[in-house]
């Protein structure tokens, strides 16, 4: 009883209360920032009136019918014989192929235009890995991963959650406003799904494929959305940001963007210290493999061993270098060859082999990482 009347005090508050109780309570779609989005609004709206007006006459004469010929009006009345009535039957068939035609009509156009990807400006390839995005600008030629940015205290309720929790990256797209933008989507591990409500795009990423879309953002701003498709323990934790600008601080972005890449490319031969790659490391662990092996580097076996005081990080210097480069078959382990540049490669070895006590004292340089891949 006492569980039963809790219940009901908790439903008699939501109902006095009601904006304290709903967050955020909306009943429709929002019409989006893009003519796609928009286009798929009114067509949601056009089909809802429709389904509106049918159920309005349908249960209308339904009801009308139960009350007028009700049999304690008349208990001697027969009731009408509709049987093999072929006007009733043209009726009831001809009426609903209209009103499919007239859905259609502009659900097809829609369609048509939504799959369209022609006569695109800027092309981006967008990559699903477990889990992060990234983009590669392919007429820029260069590119760069998108990982989630919302801290482990606000996960695990250390501190107060921020208004965008789950939903913040540390390198959002960026795309320009009034340009057609194709999307070209593809997974590197398993099936992802690429998903911005406010554009009206939702694709999945599948490994071994090319997919296709295409956006034109008419107004600047940040705009968020998420994996949709269950792609392991961390789905929740791949948000989707994407900013977009006016045309001039696009170009000027690109340019930074072209002279970092360069840099890094640079880097390679740079003279690296150990505290500068522990620095590098630290971070290039945490965005990478801190996700399954765990920030204090103890795993979680036996999908992910532990790296603090395993024998491959204290002793075997070129299985570390492999495993790390080429990934391992038939287990979680990714290859991060493609995924890092050399300097992260070099640093995140570095890292694990002298973080948590490991204490190796050894080092590993980006030009021997350099070296190790030219040799394969």
């Amino acid at each position: 009883m006492r569980v039963q009347a809790r219940r009901a005090g908790a439903l008699l508050g939501g109902l006095m209360f009601p904006a304290m109780s709903m967050a955020d309570w909306t009943l429709n779609m929002s019409p989006g920032v893009t003519g796609t989005s928009n286009e798929i609004f009114d067509l949601h709206m056009t089909i809802l009136w429709i389904c509106v007006i049918i159920g309005v006459v349908v249960f209308g004469i339904m009801f009308w019918s139960i009350f007028a010929h009700r049999k304690s009006r008349d208990p001697d009345r027969k009731p009408a014989n509709f049987h093999e009535n072929t006007l009733v039957e043209i009726l009831w068939t001809v009426i609903p192929l209209v009103i499919l035609v007239v859905m259609a009509i502009p659900a097809t156009a829609t369609l048509v235009d939504m799959y369209d990807t022609t006569e695109a400006e800027i092309d981006i390839k967008v990559t699903g890995y477990q889990w992060r995005w990234k983009y590669d600008y392919i007429d820029e030629e260069f590119g760069y991963f998108s990982n989630i940015s919302t801290s482990d205290d606000e996960i695990y309720n250390r501190t107060e959650k921020g208004e965008n929790y789950l939903l913040d990256v540390d390198n959002p797209m960026v795309i320009p406003t009034n340009t057609r933008v194709r999307l070209l989507l593809t997974a590197n591990d398993v099936i992802h799904s690429w998903w911005v409500p406010a554009f009206g795009l939702k694709k999945d990423a599948i490994p071994g494929f090319i997919n296709e879309i295409w956006t034109q953002v008419d107004e600047p701003g940040i705009y968020r959305g998420q994996c949709t498709e269950l792609c392991g323990i961390k789905h929740g934790f791949m948000p989707v940001v994407v900013k977009a600008v006016p045309r001039e601080e696009y170009d000027a972005w690109i340019n930074e963007q072209t002279a970092a890449a360069q840099a890094e490319a640079e880097l390679t031969e740079k003279d690296w210290t150990m505290a500068e790659l522990m620095e590098r490391g630290e971070k290039a662990y945490a965005s990478a493999c801190a996700a399954c092996h765990q920030p204090d580097g103890t795993g979680a076996p036996p999908a992910f061993p532990a790296l603090k005081g395993s024998q491959m990080a204290l002793e075997d210097m070129q299985g570390h270098i492999d495993i790390v480069v080429n990934g391992s078959s038939g287990t979680a382990m990714q290859a991060f060859g493609d995924q890092l540049s050399e300097v992260d490669l070099a640093a995140v070895i570095t890292y694990e082999r002298n973080a948590w006590g490991n204490d190796t004292g050894e080092m590993v340089t980006p030009k021997e990482i350099f070296d190790y891949k030219n040799q394969e």
